[in-house]
């Protein structure tokens, strides 16, 4: 039987580039463009030698702006920091014999900057408008009143003109970065990796990009077009990041990994002349709930999901809602898709469920060598009813074959459940 052409496009895709790498896609991109203008030595032509300047600052006040639109708190503070960094560093350059205080400035937004990143990764998400954002807010004004503070040093009889003398220190010496700065953009680079890793969600791959090219900016600051360049790929990683985010958010599950009813309804629009739909429900699942507690219930969502996930013949799965589950078979008959169905459900009926005790170790690896020295705890087994419909003469629409499977779902229930319907 040959290919089918769709099923191996799919395949050569998910090769080419694995799911938890799309994500990486955009700020590698990202970075890719800006190193290639660099090293070309491009420059915008002198009608626009004011973007240089202003580029910058545009977008990554664009990603702050963002970031409060979707209440994205980590990424607000990346933005937040590197705005005002910038603000502050073409602040200085302007002054009238500035040269220290623009020194003084970047000095400053190499520790400062990356410690705020640092301490939004390891503090909780838990978005922009919260009650504890007075303690940002005090962190805030402290940074800006010492960097003010170190960078009028000789202006004043405050500042006085000890800070010379520190800022000479090998370890405060620059450009390009300092030392110190060096180790807080790799505690903070180190703090978002192992954050990403797990996750491999967009907005956290996002906070390494920007560390990254923030990094780079630093390191090329005696080069404007340079630093003016990847600071702008630093804003702009975080921008593409957050908006990529929040698509995720949207169109994907976060309890069972699946893609959401909204995605659904975009794959419903997208259909060809011939598709089946299966609607799936876990049996009994308020008994599960009301016996073993929620979080039972949502170990028997993540067993179901991760069975429906590995449908075969062109399906794919889709959380519905509560209990319930959608597979969609595009380009198939019901007859090519109900065999796949069927095994399906004897995957999910023959697998037995260990529950996860209260004191289960977070860490996978040290759960499995507790497995192994311990002899399993209490086991469930799950079943599911499922119901199939296709298009045809009578169901001429996404709406009406969704309906129709709906229908054999309920005929499933009826029927005795742990079967198939159509």
């Amino acid at each position: 039987m040959p290919a089918d052409p769709s099923a191996t496009r799919a395949m050569t895709l998910h090769f080419v580039v694995p799911p938890p790498l799309r994500p990486v896609l955009a700020p590698a991109a990202i970075l890719i463009v800006a190193a290639l203008v660099v090293a070309i030595g491009w420059k915008l032509p002198p009608t626009l030698a004011g973007l240089r300047e202003l580029g910058p600052g545009v977008v990554i006040l664009l990603a702050a702006a963002v970031s409060v639109w979707f209440n994205r708190g980590r990424a607000f503070v990346a933005a937040a920091s590197l705005v005002a960094a910038y603000a502050a560093y073409r602040f200085a350059l302007e002054l009238a014999g500035g040269a220290f205080a623009a020194r003084a400035v970047y000095t400053a937004l190499v520790v400062v900057v990356p410690f705020n990143v640092l301490l939004a990764l390891v503090l909780p998400e838990r978005g922009v408008s919260h009650h504890h954002n007075y303690r940002w807010l005090l962190l805030a004004v402290i940074e800006v009143l010492l960097v003010a503070w170190i960078a009028a040093a000789g202006r004043s009889g405050f500042s006085g003109t000890a800070w010379y003398g520190v800022l000479d220190h090998w370890l405060l010496r620059s450009p390009p970065t300092p030392l110190v700065g060096r180790l807080m953009f790799a505690a903070a680079f180190v703090a978002a990796v192992a954050r990403a890793w797990p996750r491999h969600s967009p907005l956290d791959i996002g906070m390494v990009g920007a560390v990254v090219a923030f990094f780079i900016a630093c390191e090329w600051v005696r080069s404007p077009e340079a630093f003016s360049i990847f600071m702008t790929a630093a804003g702009a990683v975080l921008l593409v990041s957050v908006l990529q985010e929040s698509h995720r958010l949207a169109f994907h599950d976060e309890l069972t990994g699946l893609p959401a009813r909204r995605a659904l309804e975009e794959g419903l629009r997208a259909l060809g002349p011939a598709y089946a739909i299966a609607m799936v429900d876990v049996d009994h699942f308020k008994k599960f709930n009301d016996t073993h507690g929620h979080d039972t219930g949502d170990q028997v969502l993540k067993l179901v999901a991760a069975r429906l996930s590995e449908v075969g013949g062109g399906g794919k799965a889709f959380r519905y809602g509560g209990e319930e589950f959608a597979v969609l078979f595009a380009d198939r008959t019901l007859k090519q898709a109900q065999p796949h169905l069927e095994h399906i459900r004897e995957s999910i009926e023959h697998y037995a469920m260990q529950v996860r005790s209260d004191d289960r170790p977070r860490d996978p690896e040290t759960g499995v060598r507790r497995r192994h020295a311990h002899r399993p705890g209490k086991t469930l087994s799950v079943t599911v009813s499922i119901g199939a419909a296709e298009k045809d003469g009578r169901l001429g629409s996404p709406a009406l074959v969704l309906k129709a499977a709906d229908e054999a779902l309920y005929r499933a229930k009826k029927g005795g459940r742990n079967r198939v319907s159509r």
